[in-house]
């Protein structure tokens, strides 16, 4: 949670195209009141919300990191998503990667392979 209590939501491999589910997750997580923070490399701003370019960068608990991030790109990344030691990760569909969620399970982070769209729009997120 942040200073406002709205759930810290980060978002790995956004997009600012509008057809994109990271893209149409960013806005849904706005909508239901999550404090979104959407990670890109090289974009600046993803639905009016700043963007952070790296896991590293992030400053604040984080509740839940959703992944849009290919496994063979992810492989990079493992290291900083244990660090961020997020509440949950949620492996939204073609992100699974073997070497994260043994990572996450050696280090006892919750994660889950689900879609966050239908998560979020079903009252189960």
């Amino acid at each position: 949670m942040n200073a406002n209590n709205e759930p810290v939501v980060a978002v790995l491999g956004a997009s600012h195209k509008p057809e994109r589910y990271s893209n149409r997750a960013v806005r849904l997580l706005k909508q239901h009141h999550f404090r979104v923070i959407p990670i890109h490399p090289v974009q600046k701003e993803i639905e009016g919300i700043p963007v952070i370019h790296s896991l590293k960068k992030i400053d604040l608990p984080v509740n839940t990191l959703t992944v849009y991030v290919g496994p063979e790109r992810m492989k990079d990344m493992i290291d900083d998503i244990i660090t961020l030691n997020p509440g949950r990760v949620i492996l939204n569909p073609g992100t699974e990667s073997e070497p994260l969620k043994i990572a996450l399970n050696e280090n006892k982070i919750p994660f889950l392979e689900a879609c966050t769209l239908v998560m979020l729009q079903s009252g189960q997120f």
